[in-house]
Formats: structure tokens, C-alpha cells, sequence
């Protein structure tokens, strides 16, 4: 595959650092932290996954120069004092073992920081918040901003005393440089405001005491956001203005975009393509003749290598495809790209875990994000069977595990298809890279000759009886919910009615029923919750009259931050009416009737309208395995949402925990 892909596995030099593929892993948060800012152990394996799996070069996420002040979370890392050198020279140490070079993000964040984690308020250039409803700053006097300076170059020696072959210092995605970049949040009237040479002077300054710092042989990344994408904000050809003024002692350009307030375009949507980006880091390399990472959704090495022979770019970068898979460099260097298991954007393990709510990171896609694959040294040691019911995600999940371990594994699905509720979604235009993840699986099911997969069979306890099973696992997932309500059942789902469940619209958009252009159309959709907005995302850019309802206080409880910031700005942008604390009374041929906050009740008319109160688990055959097999003989497990409907994470998370069963039943 090397040849086919020749210019991803050509190497690239820069200054005395030679890197030997054209793969970057971007800087990504973790919250693997030690609470003190050290490097973690946990750390360590993560980062060594992912130089063993032939990344050519690691930038290890931002670590702050200046804490508690700069600080971007509770366990961020620090490199603000020496004593943060030994764990950083144990990471490069290992990393160089398998041949990857290494940087670090060096960063202050600015208005990013929180006072409640920090214990005071944030600093930036002007007193605006780095995003809608954060915390007001104080502007940085021309004294602490001579002394970050310093502690800029600080961090980049302690960085190249450790053993790092290059830094990069964050100038972008509303942190501090990137908020005396941006107009949006720079209103001084100092020599660091107003023109974009005023705005870029912190930025160069910073740039030239790390090369004064470093040396001149030492590399210096600088990341920036090209593209703001807000109004007002700094756009590609702004960018390229202010670069001028910094530009000297860079040597590759990192060229990501957005801000907090755009940050789906800083942490790409499922529904941006491959290599969406591409064009600024272009636009930055014709214009300034440095070297350009680009990274943006980029899965397919196919696109990867195309950026790169058309010269778009130097280096792809790539971030949450390293999490999801860290080998994906070496199966597209050795193997099967149908192999690699590709990140699906959908930023819940990842950035939802992170940003929303504080959590160290997990992929939805890789269950093994830490522990890595080692799980498939082990093998049975004696003869076990495995039956699985249900072919979802995470049905094919468990009965994949549990074959690579050697179990005697059959996988039971109903349909005539695998993947279910994800094959069904990524239906949904855009969706459509949720397939990815179901069709890996697929793909690693039916290379094992020990699963044996049976599809249009409806699975019963004789037949599952007749297999022997150790281990049954019940994977049946779930069904859309449909309560009691006034005329629901009467209408959702018939022949030419115009009320439709989240699958039945999926059927309608597969077999094209509903025009491309909607003006005029009234769509009302029942359900604020992540199923009831990839209806709104479908229908409001089609010009439709959207209305979405939901009876608690909030629209999008509970999805990530990237998909939320995303959503809510289409809906602003097409106008959809979001009504909350409102409740669903009856359901009528063409119109919902419904309960506002004041207790009224309303008629909302439509063309189309669509219940989305959600999902329920579906376990038809349950209660007949608990009852027909004995517990001390065979082991019962119900994982995804079968349990409950959930996502997709908790799925993969329960069905990788069939391990933990084989493990207790002594069969590994």
C-alpha cells in the first residue's frame, strides 16, 4: 500500500529534524493529567500507541506556560517549571523508540481559563469573553504581557531540553495570542490594538523570544486559525495580512480555523468532507513559502495523499483519526485501509467528554482508546461458545472481540442486513459518515473463520439452545418511543399519513420523497434531543418552515458541545422556532396540539410533521433466556441499548466488556 500512497510515506525535513512519514498528530486535550500538571503514566501509553501504530510526528496537546493564570483545565499539562522536565524526557524517550518525532503545544489560554478552576480571573487583551456567556476578563497590562513573553520562551527551552524535536505555540482557537489576533476580542487602543500589526505584536514577540530561546536549529511550529468563521471576525484574507508580521522565524505553518463560537469548524462536524480545509493551508504556503500542515475530517489516506501531490499542503494532520485508530498509519502503509477503524465526528468520547463536561477522553469507535489491542494475545484456553443477538454496533462489537480471543462465536441478526441504527442513520445525508463504523466492523467480522453470522434469522431459545452457549450476548437494541398520546398511534407511520417516526423519514429520504427545495413547507418536529435535530438539520437548510418542541427546559440535553454550537447556529440561521417547556397533547392528521409554559394550548399545522421523543429498548426474547438458561452454566450479558437506549459509546464500551466475562469464567 506504501507505493500506492507514496506521498504520505515521503519523509520531510525541517531544520535539523527529520520526520520519516507525512503524518502529524495534531494537538488534542486528553485530561490525563496528573492534578499537579505532571505527565501521566496513562499519558505515556497513549502516546506510545500511537508512535508504535507509524505516526510520523506527535505534537502532544498544549501544555500551559504560565499557571495557574493560563491554565486550561484541571488537569492540563504544565511546562512552567523545570521540575515537568524528567516526565516530559520519559515521553520523548519512549516515543523516539519507535521512530516518531515529538512536540509540544506550548499555550497560555487566556479568557479561556476559568476562575472557578484557576482561582482568579482571566486575563486576555480586552475585557471580552472568549465565548458567548464566559467569564469577563481583565486586559493584561504591557508588563505581564512582556512577562508571558518570557515564559513563552521558557516552556519551548525546557520543551527542547527534555528531548522534543520541535514546539508549537498556539496563536489560535480563543486562546490568548489568538484573542490579541482576533478584532472580535482585541478592542485595545495600545501598541497591541487597532491595526493587525498592532494585534499581531504579541504573537511576534513570543515568536522571537522562543527562537532566541531555542536557537536557530530548533523547529517552531506556530498553530493558527486561519478562518475564524464569525462575523467580525478574522477571516483567510485577514490572516494572511497579519502573518507578515510573525512569519520570519516560523518554520511550518499548523493551518486549523474557528473559534469557541465556530467551533465546529476548529473540531470539525460529522458533515464537513475529507480535507475540507485544505485551501487556507494553500493560501499560507503560496503566500508566505513555509511549510503547512492541514488537517479537517481527514480519514480516507486516498485524500491525504492527493492534498500532498497537488501541494495544498506539507503535512496532514490528523487528530481524533489517531484516537479512534492508532494504527492507522501503519495500515495504510502495510495492510488493509478496510482495516482501519475511522473516527465518525460524532465528538462525544472525545471532545464531549472533555469540553462538556470534564472527563478524561474515550472514543466512541475504540473502546481500547488506553489499553490498545493487546487483548488479542489472549486465547481461549478452552473450548467456549458465544452467542450474540443482534448485529448493531454493539452486537458485532462483542462477537468480533470474542472471536479474536478464539471463542466459537454466532452472531444472530433479524434483518437482512448488519449495523442497525447506525447503517439506518448514516442514511441521512449528513450522517453519512456514521456508516464508517458499522461497515469496519462488518468488514472485521467476516475475516474470522470462528464467526459464523446468521442474518433474516429470528433468534429463539431453541435455536440459541442448540449452540451450546457459554455466553449469550443480548444486543437486541431499541425501538423509537411512542407513548400513549391522543391520536399518536393512529397516524404515525401510515400509508400517506404526513406524521412520520426518525426511521420512517429515513425510508422517505431514501426513496427521494421529499423535495429539495421546501420554501413554503411547515415541518414541526416533536422532540428536542439529538434524533429530533437531525430532522431540524435535514429540513430547515431545505428552506422549510421548521418548529421544533420539546418539553423540557432546554433543546439538545446532553449532545456534545461541537454538534450543539453547530446546530443552534443553523437553526439562528434558517430561522427555526424552538419552543421549550412545551408539551405534546395530541396528535392530529395535520397539526399537533400542545401545551405552552403558560398552560395555553396551540395548534401547529404542518406538511410534515415528526414524533422524536426519543428511543427504548427492544428485548423481545429477554426474559425467555434469563428463564431458560441456567446462570452457573451459561452467562447472560445485555449490553447497549438494550439496556437502555443510550449512544453509540456505550455500547462499544459494554461489548469490548465481554473480556471481563471470558476472563471471570476462566475460559482467557
Amino acid at each position: 500500500m506504501k507505493n500506492e500512497y507514496r506521498h504520505i510515506f515521503e519523509p520531510f525535513t525541517v531544520k535539523r529534524m527529520t520526520m520519516k512519514n507525512r503524518i502529524v498528530m495534531t494537538p488534542m486535550g486528553t485530561n490525563y493529567g496528573e492534578q499537579n500538571g505532571e505527565m501521566s503514566f496513562l499519558h505515556m501509553d497513549y502516546y506510545e500507541q500511537r508512535a508504535r501504530g507509524g505516526t510520523g510526528l506527535i505534537i502532544v496537546e498544549n501544555a500551559s506556560v504560565f499557571s495557574p493564570q493560563g491554565s486550561n483545565g484541571t488537569t492540563q499539562l504544565r511546562i512552567d517549571h523545570d521540575s515537568y522536565i524528567p516526565r516530559f524526557y520519559k515521553l520523548c524517550e519512549t516515543v523516539h523508540r519507535h521512530g516518531a518525532c515529538i512536540a509540544i503545544q506550548i499555550n497560555h489560554a487566556g479568557a479561556s481559563a476559568q476562575a472557578l478552576r484557576t482561582g482568579m480571573q482571566p486575563v486576555s487583551a480586552s475585557d471580552i469573553p472568549s465565548k458567548a456567556g464566559g467569564e469577563i476578563p481583565r486586559p493584561l497590562s504591557k508588563e505581564e504581557i512582556a512577562e508571558i513573553v518570557v515564559k513563552y520562551g521558557d516552556a519551548a527551552r525546557r520543551a527542547q531540553t527534555a528531548g522534543f524535536d520541535a514546539v508549537e505555540i498556539h496563536c489560535g482557537h480563543s486562546y490568548l495570542l489568538s484573542q490579541f489576533l482576533s478584532p472580535l476580542t482585541n478592542h485595545r487602543t495600545d501598541e497591541f490594538g487597532g491595526t493587525p500589526e498592532n494585534r499581531a505584536r504579541f504573537a511576534r514577540m513570543v515568536v522571537e523570544e522562543v527562537r532566541r530561546q531555542t536557537g536557530p536549529f530548533f523547529p517552531i511550529f506556530v498553530r493558527i486559525s486561519a478562518d475564524e468563521f464569525l462575523k467580525g471576525g478574522n477571516t483567510l484574507e485577514d490572516t494572511l495580512e497579519y502573518l507578515q508580521y510573525f512569519e520570519k522565524e516560523v518554520d511550518v505553518f499548523d493551518v486549523s480555523a474557528g473559534l469557541n463560537g465556530s467551533i465546529q469548524y476548529q473540531i470539525d462536524a460529522n458533515y464537513l468532507p475529507d480535507g475540507w480545509r485544505s485551501y487556507m493551508a494553500k493560501a499560507v504556503k503560496d503566500r508566505y513559502h513555509k511549510p503547512c500542515i492541514t488537517m479537517g475530517n481527514i480519514r480516507d489516506p486516498k485524500i491525504a495523499d492527493e492534498i500532498l501531490e497537488k501541494g495544498d499542503a506539507d503535512l496532514i494532520g490528523i487528530g481524533r483519526g489517531l484516537i479512534a485508530d492508532p494504527e492507522w498509519v501503519n495500515k495504510v502503509e502495510f495492510g488493509d485501509v478496510r482495516d482501519i477503524r475511522k473516527c465518525i465526528s460524532c465528538n462525544i468520547g472525545c471532545a464531549g467528554h472533555r469540553i462538556g463536561i470534564n472527563r478524561p477522553i474515550r472514543c466512541t469507535v475504540n473502546p481500547g482508546i488506553n489499553t490498545g489491542e493487546g487483548y488479542k494475545k489472549k486465547q481461549a484456553k478452552r473450548q467456549c461458545n458465544v452467542v450474540v443477538i443482534g448485529a448493531g454496533t454493539a452486537g458485532l462489537e462483542a462477537a468480533c472481540t470474542a472471536a479474536e480471543v478464539g471463542c466459537t462465536t454466532f452472531l444472530i441478526e433479524k434483518k437482512p442486513y448488519l449495523g442497525g441504527l447506525s447503517a439506518e442513520i448514516s442514511k441521512i445525508p449528513d450522517k453519512k459518515r456514521l456508516v464508517d463504523f458499522p461497515n469496519y466492523l462488518i468488514h472485521r467480522a467476516e475475516k474470522m473463520k470462528n464467526l459464523f453470522i446468521f442474518k433474516n434469522t429470528e433468534a429463539t431459545v431453541e435455536q440459541i439452545g442448540s449452540l451450546h452457549p457459554d455466553i449469550i450476548v443480548n444486543a437486541t437494541g431499541s425501538s423509537p418511543l411512542l407513548p400513549p398520546i391522543k391520536g399518536l398511534h393512529d397516524v404515525i407511520d401510515k400509508e400517506g399519513s404526513r406524521v412520520s417516526s426518525i426511521l420512517n423519514m429515513i425510508e422517505h429520504v431514501v426513496a427521494g420523497d421529499y423535495p429539495e427545495d421546501m420554501a413554503g413547507k411547515k415541518v414541526v418536529v416533536i422532540g428536542g434531543g439529538a434524533v429530533g435535530l437531525d430532522v431540524v438539520e435535514y429540513f430547515a437548510p431545505r428552506g422549510a418552515k421548521v418548529s421544533i418542541v420539546e418539553m423540557m427546559s432546554v433543546i439538545g440535553n446532553g449532545i456534545d458541545p461541537v454538534s450543539k454550537t453547530g446546530t443552534f447556529n443553523l437553526m439562528e440561521k434558517h430561522g427555526v422556532e424552538q419552543m421549550t417547556n412545551t408539551a405534546l397533547l395530541e396528535v392530529k392528521e395535520a397539526a399537533f396540539l400542545v401545551k405552552n409554559p403558560d398552560g395555553t394550548e396551540q395548534e401547529l399545522p404542518f406538511d410534515y410533521g415528526f414524533v422524536c421523543l426519543g428511543m427504548r429498548s427492544n428485548n423481545p426474547i429477554l426474559d425467555q433466556l434469563i428463564h431458560n438458561f441456567d446462570s452457573g452454566r451459561t452467562e447472560i450479558m445485555n449490553i447497549g441499548d438494550s439496556v437502555r437506549a443510550r449512544r453509540i459509546i456505550e455500547g462499544t464500551e459494554e461489548a469490548r466488556n465481554i473480556l471481563n466475562v471470558l476472563d471471570k469464567r476462566d475460559f482467557i
